[in-house]
C-alpha cells in the first residue's frame, strides 16, 4: 500500500478486530488442542492473567474470568500490536508478524513470567517453546489477514 493511500480508521479498526479475533481464537485451539499433542500438556495464557491480578491487584479472578480477559487482550490488544508494528515500522506481511510474535512471546515468557516468580523464559523448557510457536504462529495469522484487508482494493456496492 502507497504512502498516499490510507484505508479509512472503519477500515483499520475493523481489520484489528476480525484479524485479532481470528488469530486469538486459533492462538487457543493451538494451545488446548495442538500443544498436548507434541508437548504433552495445553498452554494456559489465563493462569498468568489470574497471577498478575492478584500480584498487582490482590484480585483472585475465577479461571473463566482470566480466559476471557486474555482473550480481549490477545484479539484486541495483540491485534493492534501487530498492526502497530506494520505501520511504525513499515513491516508488511510476515515481517511484522514474525517481530510481533517475538515480542509479544518475550514479554510473556521473559518479563510476565519471572514477575509472577517463573524462572527468565521459564528456562526455555517447553512451555517456553510451544509458547513461542503459539504467540508467532498468532501473529503471522494477523498480519496476513491484515495484509489481506488493508491492501485488497476497496469493494464499492451499488444497489
Amino acid at each position: 500500500m502507497s504512502e498516499l493511500q490510507t484505508p479509512p480508521v472503519k477500515t483499520v479498526l475493523m481489520s484489528i478486530l476480525i484479524a485479532g479475533l481470528v488469530g486469538e481464537t486459533l492462538f487457543e485451539a493451538y494451545a488446548w488442542l495442538v500443544s498436548p499433542q507434541i508437548f504433552g500438556f495445553a498452554l494456559q495464557p489465563s493462569k498468568l492473567v489470574m497471577a498478575i491480578t492478584a500480584k498487582v491487584f490482590g484480585i483472585q479472578l475465577e479461571y473463566s474470568t482470566a480466559f476471557v480477559l486474555h482473550f480481549l487482550i490477545g484479539s484486541i490488544g495483540f491485534g493492534t500490536f501487530v498492526y502497530l508494528v506494520r505501520l511504525v515500522l513499515g513491516l508488511q506481511g510476515w515481517m511484522s508478524g514474525v517481530l510481533s510474535g517475538v515480542a509479544l512471546w518475550f514479554v510473556a515468557q521473559g518479563i510476565l513470567a519471572p514477575f509472577i516468580g517463573r524462572s527468565f523464559m521459564m528456562d526455555f523448557g517447553a512451555y517456553t517453546q510451544s509458547s513461542f510457536i503459539g504467540h508467532v504462529g498468532m501473529a503471522l495469522v494477523m498480519a496476513y489477514l491484515l495484509e489481506l484487508f488493508l491492501t485488497r482494493p476497496a469493494v464499492e456496492m451499488t444497489p
